[in-house]
C-alpha cells in the first residue's frame, strides 16, 4: 500500500501531537509520509519517516481557496499532489477546512458525474450502529440533484466503513411527512423515492435532528448549511452535557466515591461519544481519499484519522463512487 500524506503543519497541535499520530499509525504498521518544511526534524522528532518538503504553511484562519491558489508550495497543496501523482494512496490532514476541500478538489479533481464533493461525517448512537451525517458544510446552498448524490455517496461510505447491507438514508427535514420542510427538502424528496424505487437507495423518508443518534437511518442527508449547524448544535450539546456530568461527580466528597465506583462503566461511553475516535470526516466525490480532522486533534485523533484513510482506501471508497456515480453519456 502507498502511504498515508498527513499534513504536518495542519491543527491547533501541529506539528507536535500530528506527527506522533503519524509515528503511533506507522509503528502500529500503516505506512505514513509526511508532508511540512525541510527544517521539521528540528522541530519535532520525526523518527524515520519519510517527508515530503513543502516551504509554505495556510493558517487556520485564511481563506481556504484563495489560500491554496497563493501558497502553491503549501503542505495541503503537497499533500494532495502526493495522491493526485500516485505518490500516496490518502492524504490526512487537521488544518483548515475549507483549504483541505479546495486542495484535493483542485489537485485530485472531482470523480467524473460528481456535482459536488461533500463532507461525510460520523454521529456517534449510543449502543448502536455510528449514523452517517452529509452534507456537513462543503456546501452551503446545494440543488435537489446534488442532494441525491449525497445520498448515494454516504449510501456506500456506510457500506463500505460500517458493513451496513443496505444502509437506510433519512432525509433532514422538520417533519416526518413528506410535504414538510422548505423548496429544496420538497424537490429532493420525490427524486430520493425516484432514486430508491430503481434500486440505487434505501431511502426511509424525512426524518428530524432529534433521530441522528438513534437507530432510525444509518444515513442522514442535508445541505451543508443545516448539516454543519446540526453537527456543532450536537457537539455543543455532548460537550455540555459530559462537562456536567464530570461537573457533579466531583462537587463534593461523597459524591466522588460513587463517582469512582460508576466510572468503569461510563468510560466506554464517553469513549465512544469522543469525536477523536472516529478520527475525521472523510471528503466524498473526489478523486482521492480525503479525511479531515478536527482542528484540535490529538495525537490519539490523529492516529485513529490516518485509520480510516488506510480502511477506506483498502475498501475501495472511491472506486465504488466512480462506478455509482456516472454521466448519463457513460451510463
Amino acid at each position: 500500500m502507498l502511504p498515508i500524506a498527513v499534513d504536518a503543519m495542519g491543527g491547533d497541535h501541529a506539528p507536535d501531537a500530528i506527527v506522533a499520530g503519524a509515528r503511533a499509525a506507522a509503528a502500529a504498521g500503516t505506512p505514513v509520509v509526511l508532508v511540512g518544511p525541510a527544517d521539521l526534524s528540528d522541530r519535532v522528532d520525526i523518527g524515520d519517516l519519510p517527508l515530503i518538503e513543502a516551504s509554505e504553511v495556510i493558517e487556520m484562519d485564511e481563506d481556504g481557496g484563495k489560500a491554496i491558489r497563493r501558497k502553491k508550495d503549501s503542505s495541503l497543496v503537497r499533500a494532495a499532489e502526493a495522491v493526485r501523482d500516485g505518490r500516496a494512496s490518502a492524504m490526512v490532514s487537521a488544518g483548515n477546512t475549507g483549504a483541505t476541500m479546495a486542495s484535493a478538489l483542485l489537485r485530485m479533481g472531482r470523480i467524473k458525474g460528481v456535482k459536488r464533493p461533500a463532507i461525510a461525517t460520523i454521529i456517534p448512537v449510543p449502543n448502536g450502529q455510528p449514523t452517517v451525517l452529509l452534507d456537513a458544510g462543503a456546501n452551503a446552498e446545494v440543488s435537489a440533484e446534488w442532494m441525491v448524490q449525497f445520498a448515494q455517496m454516504g449510501s456506500i461510505f456506510s457500506q463500505r466503513r460500517f458493513g451496513v447491507e443496505s444502509p437506510k438514508v433519512g432525509l433532514l427535514s422538520i417533519g416526518e411527512e413528506p410535504g414538510k420542510g422548505d423548496q429544496l427538502r420538497k424537490e429532493t424528496y420525490p427524486l430520493l423515492v425516484e432514486a430508491a424505487e430503481s434500486g440505487d437507495l434505501n431511502f426511509i423518508g424525512n426524518v428530524e435532528g432529534r433521530d441522528a443518534m438513534t437507530d432510525e437511518a444509518d444515513v442522514i442527508v442535508a445541505d451543508g448549511f443545516t448539516g454543519n449547524v446540526m453537527l456543532k448544535t450536537l457537539e455543543g450539546g455532548l460537550k455540555a452535557v459530559i462537562g456536567a456530568v464530570l461537573g457533579a461527580f466531583t462537587s463534593t466528597p461523597e459524591y466522588q466515591v460513587h463517582a469512582d465506583a460508576l466510572m468503569p462503566a461510563l468510560m466506554p461511553l464517553y469513549e465512544m461519544l469522543d469525536p477523536e475516535t472516529y478520527g475525521g470526516a472523510m471528503l466524498l466525490g473526489v478523486d482521492g481519499v480525503c479525511i479531515i480532522s478536527h482542528g484540535s486533534s490529538s495525537e490519539r485523533a490523529v492516529l485513529n484519522a490516518i485509520n480510516v484513510a488506510r480502511e477506506m482506501v483498502e475498501a475501495g471508497v472511491v472506486g465504488e463512487i466512480t462506478t455509482a456515480i456516472r454521466p448519463p453519456a457513460d451510463a
